[in-house]
């Protein structure tokens, strides 16, 4: 699959999270990245099949539980044309407070707030 935009995953760790939690979130969003980036997957049955703790939301998005559930990465999926499109990424109690089948990407939610 082609990720767009694996920027998103760097800037949420470098301006989102606490100093502290910044290297093992992005071991655990690296991962998820290599093995999202690898995958062939024709429909949401083998997303599942491969993250079963995976959400299926729709035939074309899901949501992904990392570092534990301790946050949630919702994406696009686009299975004809190999696109994946992260649309959300954000903490648990975060994920609580949004609807998950129409929120969509906004860069300055991921975006240095001292600029």
């Amino acid at each position: 699959m082609r990720v767009i935009a694996r920027g998103t995953l760097s800037d949420f760790v470098k301006n989102r999270v606490a100093r502290g939690e910044r290297a093992l979130l992005k071991t655990h969003l690296d991962s998820w990245y290599e093995a999202a980036a690898q995958a062939q997957w024709k429909n949401s049955a083998e997303v599942k099949a491969q993250y079963s703790s995976a959400s299926i939301l729709t035939s074309e998005r899901v949501v992904f539980n990392i570092k534990g559930n301790d946050y949630r990465l919702i994406v696009g999926i686009d299975y004809h044309y190999k696109i994946l499109l992260i649309k959300w990424l954000g903490t648990h109690q975060e994920y609580d407070k949004i609807d998950a089948l129409k929120v969509d990407y906004d860069e300055n939610s991921y975006s240095d707030s001292t600029h």
